[in-house]
């Protein structure tokens, strides 16, 4: 059974970080890329950033420079770690791991707001 378990969300001031963790089970994580999407209130889910088995990295403009994707093969996880947020950033985060198949974990709540 594939999992795919978000953390680290949570309520910050604009200009504050956090940083996303998505633990996976299930698949042989580091043949997988793997991304992050969020959706925001009343929008479309959108892309954010990904990172391949080899570590290259794109990321959307909106994020783009304040970012950071990351993995850890041997903790079969996947990293976000998000500076400079401000208030656009509000959205559920979701952790996406595609390759043989497309799994997704259920999101993490990040909340800018001062």
């Amino acid at each position: 059974q594939v999992r795919l378990v978000e953390s680290g969300g949570g309520l910050v001031q604009p200009g504050g970080s956090l940083r996303l963790s998505c633990t996976t089970s299930g698949i042989t994580f580091n043949f997988y890329n793997m991304a992050w999407y969020r959706q925001a209130p009343g929008k479309e889910r959108e892309w954010v950033a990904t990172i391949t088995p080899g570590d290259t990295t794109t990321y959307s403009g909106s994020v783009k420079g304040r970012f950071t994707i990351s993995r850890d093969n041997a903790k079969n996880t996947v990293y976000l770690q998000m500076n400079s947020l401000n208030p656009e950033d509000t959205a559920v985060y979701y952790c996406n791991a595609r390759k043989a198949g497309n799994y997704w974990g259920r999101g993490t709540q990040v909340t800018v707001s001062s």
